[in-house]
């Protein structure tokens, strides 16, 4: 599957030069790759989350509804999913293991839900255990609500703090004037919650009237990329923007990140949503994306196999096809590199426990990053 209509042709055209690259000076192509891709899992249409499960392991979701189990070259489809609401970017999304993954077996997913009263469908996390090539056990954890036709913006990246909370991203559903800045309603939001559903009792609206107890940050467009700093221990998110403004932020307790009151993007007509890129009570981002990449995963680098890299942020550009590496210093993007060029859309990056990387790439497979 490879949609785009999120992302329309008209959009990208303008961010690319009659050579077919991007207009964005700021980015830099190594003169000779420290790496090569090895294509280990092949065939992938849409792998939107992967985790990797002792004795070399990879579990991917399919986005089209599918859980797909790879080991030594054989592929296991696993059974027995939840319903999954299919609409749009919406399916089968991100999976998660729980840090004590060995000792207790629990597997966490986000994906498109329809269960409710409305027609159309909201994000749901759930977990569930491994059996037998099955999943059981099988818990809901979160539902957004309300339910909505419109299948853009479910977020639904899944993260554990060194605390052992999870955290968990549900975008703004398109309705952007709405939902974002109202804590009364979901979407727009990153939430956290205990690894068994409850909800932490020190959660910054816990005891705020009609507010959605879950959420832990607000202001968000579209989150598709969450992932705990290694050296910190902060939990960073990137973000869709519209026109531009995509945005990479760190998730603090409680904070706004001002979507759309305040932003660096436009409408993709080309319009303004707002004169505002900044505003009391609002964060700005660590970095933002201007042509927008469309970024989706992401990772940090803290494995020796890749010395130059280490503390270095890996994102995915869905809009360029390519792999952005981002040096950081004192928590600042200081410089942009482009890795695997033109190699396809790429959905999803993570750092494995062997150390590696792993790139998944829309209509191709699963990539280890092999240093030379």
């Amino acid at each position: 599957m490879k949609k785009r209509a999120l992302y329309p042709y008209f959009f990208v055209v303008l961010l690319f030069d009659a050579c077919g690259q991007t207009t964005d000076k700021n980015i830099t192509t190594p003169l000779t790759n420290s790496f090569t891709a090895s294509l280990v899992v092949d065939g992938l249409q849409n792998p939107w989350g992967m985790v990797f499960l002792p004795n070399g392991k990879i579990l991917t979701t399919e986005k089209a509804g599918k859980l797909l189990l790879f080991q030594n070259g054989s592929k296991t489809e696993i059974t027995n999913l939840p319903n999954i609401y299919v609409r749009g970017q919406g399916g089968f999304l991100d999976v998660e293991l729980h840090p004590n993954y060995n000792e207790n077996g629990w597997i966490y997913f986000s994906y498109s839900s329809s269960e409710g009263n409305e027609s159309g469908g909201n994000t749901a996390i759930i977990r569930a255990k491994l059996v037998a090539n099955q999943l059981t056990n099988k818990e809901l954890l979160y539902k957004g609500v309300p339910n909505t036709r419109k299948g853009q913006h479910w977020g639904s990246r899944l993260e554990f703090d060194d605390k052992g909370y999870l955290y968990f991203s549900i975008g703004d559903r398109g309705n952007r004037d709405v939902n974002p800045q109202d804590i009364t309603r979901d979407g727009g939001k990153i939430y956290r919650i205990h690894d068994d559903g409850r909800i932490p009792d020190d959660n910054p609206f816990i005891d705020r009237k009609g507010a959605k107890k879950a959420i832990y940050s607000y202001g968000h467009r579209n989150p598709q990329g969450l992932v705990k700093n290694p050296f910190t221990g902060e939990i960073w998110n990137h973000e869709h923007g519209p026109r531009g403004g995509d945005e990479i932020n760190i998730v603090e307790k409680g904070k706004n990140y001002g979507w759309p009151v305040i932003t660096y993007g436009i409408n993709y007509s080309g319009t303004k949503i707002t004169d505002q890129t900044a505003k009391s009570g609002m964060e700005q981002p660590v970095y933002q994306w201007t042509p927008s990449i469309a970024p989706s995963g992401m990772t940090f680098v803290s494995s020796e196999n890749y010395p130059d890299w280490q503390g270095s942020l890996l994102v995915g550009s869905l809009a360029f096809q390519y792999l952005e590496r981002l040096e950081l210093k004192n928590g600042k993007v200081v410089r942009r590199e482009k890795l695997l060029d033109g190699l396809g859309r790429v959905r999803n990056v993570r750092q494995a426990p062997d150390g590696f990387i792993y790139v998944a790439v829309e209509g191709k497979g699963i990539y280890r990053l092999d240093p030379k």
